[in-house]
């Protein structure tokens, strides 16, 4: 197998990726904002550290020129937004396009001519596309535009594989396992499995994804039901 390369791989679902990954005994490339970061985070697992900033989109090339094969590419970075029409914030708006569609599309065009054609990527989206709240303008539209990224990617890279993952509520990744019992309780209730989606559901769906030749195109919804009540 060629290199796994994790895009936001230093915290949360990405770190677990790569961890994952390099436990299997991949050669694993993880990426963070921070330098020091991501070469301490990288050492710990067994993997190489890259920093790189996807709201930079004109740097990534250089930044992933020592990348020398890529079989399986996941990008996973994200930036919380909380953003709203009545009090707009354009820079948090055009931080947060940028990072996500921009910068996602920049490395997979410096990475595609170091694949091959069983190469397959997964692009991370999220459900607040299909249930947007107050404060998710941004957030809401990127990821649904994530879905058309993945559809045109699909399409031109053909027969690269490429597919997206929206996790629901991922109850102990670090972001949720932060918030209040009572609002986890209440996602819970709302998901017909009577759990909250786990980071290592997560894993398994991008694994799936990564490694089944007949998915393609495709969005996975990893919510344990939550969208049906």
């Amino acid at each position: 197998m060629s290199g796994v390369v994790v895009v936001g791989g230093t915290a949360g679902i990405g770190l677990a990726i790569a961890r994952a990954r390099a436990e299997r005994g991949d050669e694993v490339v993880l990426t963070g904002r921070d330098a020091h970061r991501a070469d301490t985070v990288a050492k710990e697992i067994g993997a190489h550290g890259i920093a790189l900033d996807l709201s930079r989109p004109r740097e990534i090339a250089s930044a992933l020129a020592g990348v020398e094969r890529v079989g399986h590419l996941v990008l996973a970075a994200v930036s919380r937004d909380r953003n709203t029409v009545t009090a707009y914030d354009i820079e948090a708006a055009q931080h947060l396009v940028t990072l996500k569609l921009v910068g996602y599309t920049e490395v997979v065009h410096t990475l595609v001519p170091r694949m091959t054609r069983e190469s397959a990527v997964v692009v991370f989206g999220g459900q607040a596309k299909e249930r947007p709240y107050p404060g998710a303008t941004t957030v809401a539209t990127v990821n649904a535009g994530v879905t058309g990224l993945v559809r045109t990617l699909a399409t031109e890279l053909a027969p690269i594989r490429v597919n997206a993952v929206h996790p629901g509520i991922v109850g102990d990744s670090p972001y949720w396992s932060d918030k209040p019992a009572e609002a986890l309780e209440n996602y819970r209730a709302q998901t017909p499995t009577g759990r909250l989606t786990r980071m290592r559901d997560v894993v398994d769906a991008v694994d799936f994804l990564l490694r089944n030749e007949a998915v393609n195109g495709v969005d996975l919804a990893v919510d344990g039901g939550w969208l049906l009540r």
